[in-house]
């Protein structure tokens, strides 16, 4: 069965660079706001830059919320890339107190050095290459790649799943957070797969490996 990857458009995400990166891991895109035209696809992604409030708010206008709910509780192949994982979670403290997609019960919270002693002080936002782990040995989704590789980040907030169990990947920055959540055929990374070379490139084809449910 052909691969295709419906790429959530919401005017908010770095869709040229996903979509490449998907072409190059083997699979073809679909670059949509319409989830008929998405509904074509066999595997979602759902990439995001930008704030959780003006994310949801265009989610809503383009009424994709209840469609990705609907794809998620099927176990579709799926894939939330940074503000993408973020929104998965039932709120955001980014600029205010914002509700989610509540498929994934936590929030998402700003990393703070206050929790910190001086010497474990961090810039924010974390921005840049860092180390993560897996919680799962051995892990299928990481074949091919080392045990523990480099990926990029660019975020100020962070998700707290309210069951560690959904914790895919861990990184450490000042404090260990969790980097990636996984349950079922839904994965979800705070770092760029697209901006992580070789090593992200390799995760976005393990994520086309994915089943479809069904087939």
């Amino acid at each position: 069965m052909s691969v295709s990857v419906g790429i959530v458009d919401y005017q908010m995400g770095n869709l040229r660079s996903v979509a490449k990166a998907i072409e190059n891991a083997g699979g073809k895109s679909i670059v949509s706001s319409s989830p008929s035209e998405l509904e074509k696809a066999t595997h979602l992604i759902l990439p995001g830059v930008g704030a959780f409030g003006d994310a949801m708010h265009e989610l809503t206008k383009r009424d994709l919320i209840p469609w990705i709910r609907d794809w998620i509780h099927n176990n579709r192949p799926f894939l939330g890339i940074c503000l993408g994982m973020q929104l998965l979670f039932d709120s955001s403290d980014e600029g205010g107190s914002h509700t989610g997609l509540s498929v994934i019960p936590g929030k998402v919270i700003r990393f703070s050095n206050e929790r910190l002693s001086a010497a474990e002080h961090r810039k924010i936002p974390h921005m840049g290459w860092n180390q993560v782990t897996s919680t799962i040995s051995p892990d299928p989704m990481l074949a091919g790649i080392p045990s523990h590789p480099f990926v990029y980040f660019v975020h100020s907030y962070y998700c707290v799943p309210d069951d560690p169990a959904v914790t895919w990947l861990t990184c450490d920055y000042g404090q260990t957070f969790c980097a990636a959540v996984r349950r079922g055929n839904l994965l979800a990374t705070q770092f760029h797969p697209e901006k992580s070379q070789a090593d992200g490139l390799r995760l976005l084809a393990n994520f086309l490996q994915l089943p479809v449910e069904g087939n």
